[in-house]
């Protein structure tokens, strides 16, 4: 079950592509984007994380942070990360604490096959720590922009 608009985002510690720590307490009094997804160096994820890393200007300018987060290990993502010159930071789960804390981790199908994966899921964090907004089921294509126009509105409110 994901974690709810409205309630605070729960905290927790991962290292990123170069293996440092990071825990989203660290981002206190700025927007993030914590988006879950399933594997590097897919058809999907490429798209979606190349469409953070094109509108990553836009990103910064409005104080925003964006993490995404998958199940593969720091060698991948350093590998993804170079591949592509993503400029923002990618988490390890390898242990899926993560993935499980926000409800994300789940019996998915494919084909007639069962399995446990990653459900491609966004959660926009204000700068109270609060979760503004969640996004299931995610089409990579676009979803950088959609984060955008959201932060864009919240912050006319």
């Amino acid at each position: 079950m994901f974690l709810k608009k409205r309630t605070k985002a729960k905290n927790f510690s991962l290292p990123d592509q170069e293996g440092i720590m990071h825990s989203l307490d660290e981002y206190a009094g700025k927007w993030v984007v914590l988006y879950f997804y399933p594997k590097d160096d897919t058809p999907g994820c490429t798209v979606e994380a190349c469409q953070f890393r094109d509108n990553f200007p836009r990103f910064k300018r409005s104080q925003t942070v964006v993490l995404g987060v998958s199940v593969d290990s720091v060698k991948k993502h350093t590998k993804f990360v170079t591949k592509y010159d993503l400029p923002f930071t990618l988490l390890s789960d390898e242990e899926k604490k993560v993935v499980n804390l926000y409800g994300v981790w789940a019996k998915k199908k494919f084909m007639g096959r069962e399995y446990m994966g990653i459900l491609r899921t966004s959660f926009l964090i204000d700068p109270s720590g609060m979760i503004v907004k969640v996004y299931e089921d995610v089409k990579p294509d676009g979803h950088a922009e959609e984060i955008l126009r959201d932060i864009r509105e919240m912050n006319k409110e």
